[in-house]
């Protein structure tokens, strides 16, 4: 009999018809015979013998009311339940293995009769299963040919009366700034103290010819504002680096690893001569005789280079020695910028070999700190007064301000191989860093349009200030056009469009109905145009061509997903992605063409059936 543990169901509500009898077997093999509903059940069941037992019909209840009856692995036998309660008792099905295709011949007339009955189901066609190498988007960097250029500006570098420096940036936030250096030999000496006219202040050569600049020596209080040091020490890094021989780099010593951004730890025991640089007997005859200005040397020292007593002098915050260093710093300079003129009237004069060495640049590129160093001044001085003003915006609106890093434009300009001959279009360019930043690293010509007062304002006087800081450093920059006004009402826009080779959409806070009204713009652009963007303009990246998809707008794109890093733009800390569009008719033709052919083979098919 069975165990009074067994489940009762006898709490469930009986059916019309009369009980069954329900053997369980064992393992071994056995058979049931179950009576019908109207007469006396009888079982016959081969060895072992087994229990049976009657109960009342009940309907199907959920699987979970049986926790504990188990039909394999129990010896208590299952009851006689309804064919659903058993199919839900019934263990997980076994994927069946795949079996070898049969022949259509062979398979029978069931299973042709069904087939008949469908239509052939078509290859699946998607957006991205055109006929195209990956490699139409190379890596940012080193992958990207360097395009030809001249580099080198025509102009003199003298800035002008109207030229913001960095003087004058921190004299009008001077109560913002606090002491960096002082006179370790002379406590009451305050010349190193924030004044309103009497600040302590060197002044930078820079590589073109009457390019100069004044730098205050102050800290911010804010260590997140402008900090004139970092900066003054950052472009003479750069401009030993990348503008002299090395031979005139020895002259200087070594260029220290870390700057004034980094931590200030204790410098290494300072030794009379740079290591790895070539001794004063090696030193090319062009850089005339200047041994007595490359070093600094007190009584009773060795004689320190000059790069290195300038580290010493920002670690110990001395500033006597501080400006006998960029003293002598800045008249090696000027003898490599204006070296003696010939005795000889008829030799041709001497040339200004810092200007001179951009011209090496034709085939290797503008070296990127020269660039990035470009950039950073210009937007210190041009952009960086105004930060806090740039915050008054709408929260949450498609005119929430925020902008690329210089590291992610400088990565979208590569892959997108802008050229001299090139035009780029920034729809909604802010304060126009990045349209600076792009005909300056490519020469290509630059249009902007910003609906925002404020930004546009500072953008205008940014290229500007640009155009100045560039004939400084000695290079030449592409044209820049800036507008104010709506980008989907702006004439001039509607005109570019279709010349464009590369448009930058920052949408990552547009809403949906500014996205949609970008979209048929995109029409006009040329065959191999390319749209960034920081949303995608597709509604999949690779979505299959479907009848409601076909005819989209944005399926004349082919569309590449790339990730930027920490770091890269000003609304987070965090990562992202962005999406290359390019404009791709020949591969939109080529997948219509497929859907086409699909879509007629598929209704012959059923004209044929039907008929």
């Amino acid at each position: 009999m069975l165990s009074t543990s067994s489940p009762d169901f006898s709490f469930f509500s009986p059916s019309k018809g009369s009980s069954r009898s329900v053997v369980s077997s064992s393992k071994g093999p056995s058979r049931s015979v179950v009576s019908s509903s109207k007469g006396p059940s009888r079982s016959v069941v081969s060895s072992p013998p087994v229990v049976t037992k009657r109960i009342a019909h009940v309907p199907a209840p959920p699987p979970s009311w049986f926790p504990h009856i188990k039909r394999k692995s129990s010896p208590i036998p299952a009851p006689d339940l309804p064919r659903e309660v058993k199919r839900l008792r019934a263990a997980p099905k076994r994927v069946p293995r795949k079996s070898p295709s049969v022949p259509a011949s062979r398979s029978s007339s069931r299973a042709s009769s069904a087939t008949d009955s469908r239509p052939p189901s078509p290859e699946p066609i998607y957006r991205g299963s055109r006929s195209r190498s990956a490699s139409a988007f190379p890596g940012w960097d080193d992958q990207c040919p360097i395009q030809s250029r001249h580099w080198k500006a025509t102009e003199d570098g003298e800035p002008g009366e109207n030229h913001w420096s960095s003087e004058q940036i921190v004299k009008r936030l001077m109560k913002s700034y606090k002491p960096y250096f002082r006179n370790h030999d002379d406590p009451r000496d305050y010349s190193f103290k924030p004044h309103p006219t009497r600040y302590p202040v060197v002044e930078l050569e820079y590589p073109n010819t009457g390019a100069v600049e004044q730098f205050i020596l102050l800290a911010p209080k804010d260590k997140d504002h402008y900090n004139p040091i970092m900066d003054l020490e950052k472009s003479l890094y750069t401009i030993i680096e990348c503008y002299l021989t090395p031979a005139q780099q020895a002259l200087f010593g070594s260029i220290p690893s870390e700057t004034l951004s980094e931590a200030l730890s204790p410098l290494p025991s300072l030794s009379s001569s740079p290591p790895n640089s070539p001794s004063s007997d090696s030193i090319s005859s062009s850089t005339y005789s200047l041994s007595g200005l490359s070093s600094v040397s007190s009584p009773g020292a060795k004689p320190v280079p000059l790069l290195r007593a300038l580290q010493r002098a920002i670690h110990r915050q001395d500033g006597p020695l501080f400006r006998t260093t960029m003293d002598k710093i800045n008249t090696l300079l000027r003898t490599l910028k204006y070296p003696p003129v010939p005795n000889d009237p008829f030799a041709s004069p001497p040339c200004n070999s810092l200007k001179y060495s951009v011209t090496q640049w034709t085939q290797t590129g503008m070296p990127k700190k020269v660039l990035m160093r470009i950039i950073e001044e210009n937007y210190q001085r041009s952009v960086g007064p105004y930060v806090q003003s740039l915050k008054a915006y709408e929260a949450f609106s498609s005119t929430v301000y925020g902008e690329l890093m210089p590291s992610l434009a400088y990565e979208m300009i590569q892959i997108s191989r802008l050229r001299e001959d090139s035009l780029f279009l920034d729809l909604g360019s802010g304060v126009g860093n990045v349209c600076a930043q792009a005909s300056l690293q490519t020469g290509c010509r630059s249009y902007g349009i910003e609906v925002l007062p404020g930004p546009a304002k500072i953008a205008r006087e940014m290229k500007e200030h640009l155009a100045v800081r560039c004939r400084m450093w000695g290079v030449r920059l592409g044209e820049i056009e800036l507008e104010e006004g709506d980008m989907l009402k702006s004439s001039r826009v509607n005109e570019l469009i279709p010349q464009a080779d590369v448009v930058l959409v920052d949408n990552k806070v547009f809403d949906e109905k500014l996205n949609e009204a970008l979209r048929p713009k995109f029409l006009d652009l040329k065959e191999g145009a390319i749209v960034i963007s920081l949303k995608p303009f597709v509604s999949s990246l690779n979505a299959r061509v479907t009848e409601r998809n076909v005819d989209d707008i944005s399926a004349i794109f082919d569309v590449v997903e790339r990730p930027y890093h920490s770091g890269s733009v000003s609304w987070g800390n965090s990562g992202g992605s962005y999406y290359v569009h390019r404009v791709d008719r020949a591969g939109y033709a080529e997948i219509l063409a497929r859907f086409e052919n699909s879509r007629v083979g598929t209704g012959r098919s059923s004209r044929m059936r039907r008929s």
